[in-house]
């Protein structure tokens, strides 16, 4: 009975595995807060080369959002995607801010998001220029999302990044993505 209980138990732990893309580590995140600034787009639009994602980042940095933002909890930077909806090919929400102690309130022209608890493939990107490693990092994801590699099913409730101090050379970049599952 115990060799027949751990035979199983090693089948789905190796079940679970082969569901998952080398690289990508799914794990149990907890919620926080995020005030930033926040615009809508669709994946469409931002291949369509009319998006508003890397004019949303020059306002960010033009107009030092990151210095007018209280309360923040470090100085790593998080873009949130959010209020999907749909599926990848629907609009969402892009807000570009950092983290908060809870209870925070945005000031006016600012937006805060919450970022639930729950599961989350963690992806990291490969390094080099910002917008070349965030767009292939995406395309990774969906890529895996389409071969069931993920290590879940999306949510599609919110997905974010991270910029970290790896993030400090916009030349020569690395960023970490978490994309929620169901």
């Amino acid at each position: 009975m115990r060799i027949a209980l751990a035979v199983s138990f090693v089948l789905f732990a190796l079940a679970l595995l082969a569901a998952q893309a080398p690289g990508v580590k799914v794990a149990h995140r907890s919620g926080f807060s995020v005030i930033g600034i926040e615009v809508r787009t669709s994946n469409r639009k931002e291949l369509s080369g009319d998006g508003v994602i890397g004019k949303q980042w020059e306002k960010f940095f033009q107009d030092d959002v990151l210095g007018k933002i209280p309360n923040k909890t470090g100085s790593n930077i998080y873009a949130v995607y959010s209020d999907y909806a749909s599926d990848r090919n629907g609009e969402y929400s892009f807000l570009i801010g950092a983290k908060v102690d809870d209870g925070s309130i945005a000031a006016p022209g600012f937006v805060l998001k919450t970022v639930p608890s729950g599961r989350y493939a963690e992806v990291t990107s490969e390094a080099g220029p910002i917008p070349k490693i965030v767009v292939e990092a995406w395309q990774r994801v969906w890529q895996m999302e389409d071969k069931h590699t993920l290590g879940g099913a999306r949510a599609y409730k919110v997905d974010y990044e991270v910029y970290d101090q790896r993030a400090a050379d916009p030349q020569n970049s690395q960023v970490d993505l978490y994309i929620g599952l169901k």
